[in-house]
């Protein structure tokens, strides 16, 4: 496996504990003395940027003189909040901050591959598996909450003597949500992730610059998906219409 510069960084700082922690749960890595993959850290590295970017404009808000920083942040809440408005229902509030939290975590997976000795997470599946597990259990945990036991409703359809064929239909369709959820960020991230590398290594700059603009392109139509089903199923799932 390549390493990249900031993962070799990583292990040679916590190779150690983390090996140490991974065998405690009874987990023994290929590599002990490398136990982080690239796709790890460029996870931290991600979420590292966005607390320094979140840091950095809180630092800079004002109501007085807003910058460009802050109108670009006040553009993303307000994307967001209508997409939670349109597709949960006006009580959409409360799952604000898991779903733009979401989707910028995606999105800056995504971008962080056009960086030099960089690549995009999203790229390897247990990225966006672990986006779409988060996202089927917190759905489901908010359909609890809201429904209590009455939450199997939803589940078993309104025909008492079809509900057992309903029921498990319906789970079926839930898990597959997950599949669904990763296959569709990871097989773009992937595809797009090898086209930019292939051009940049054959071809002089002007042609991949084209590449690196549809990279951009598929990054942000595929979290705007990802986001929308994640409120598709929220909307589903604390909606009392059923």
């Amino acid at each position: 496996m390549h390493e990249l510069p900031f993962t070799a960084l990583l292990n040679r700082a916590f190779a150690g504990p983390v090996t140490s922690v991974l065998q405690a749960l009874g987990i023994h890595p290929k590599h002990p003395q490398a136990p982080i993959s690239n796709a790890v850290a460029m996870q931290v590295l991600v979420v590292l940027l966005l607390v320094l970017l979140f840091i950095a404009l809180r630092l800079r808000l004002s109501v007085d003189r807003p910058r460009g920083m802050q109108h670009m942040a006040e553009s993303t809440h307000e994307f967001f909040s209508s997409m939670g408005r349109e597709l949960i229902g006006h009580e959409y509030q409360p799952f604000l901050p898991y779903i733009t939290s979401l989707g910028i975590f995606i999105l800056a997976c995504c971008l962080i591959g056009l960086i030099p000795s960089f690549e995009s997470p999203t790229a390897t599946p247990a990225v966006p598996l672990g986006c779409a597990i988060a996202t089927f259990l917190y759905y489901n945990y908010q359909g609890v909450k809201h429904h209590g036991a009455g939450y199997i409703k939803q589940f078993v359809g309104p025909v008492p003597f079809l509900a057992p064929l309903v029921f498990l239909i319906e789970v079926v369709s839930h898990f597959a949500r997950v599949l669904s959820l990763t296959v569709r960020l990871y097989a773009n991230m992937f595809a797009g992730e090898m086209v930019t590398l292939a051009f940049f290594s054959l071809i002089p700059l002007a042609v991949p610059v084209i590449f690196i603009g549809l990279h951009i392109g598929v990054s942000l139509i595929q979290t705007y998906i990802f986001v929308l089903l994640t409120c598709v199923y929220l909307g589903a799932a604390v909606s009392h219409e059923h």
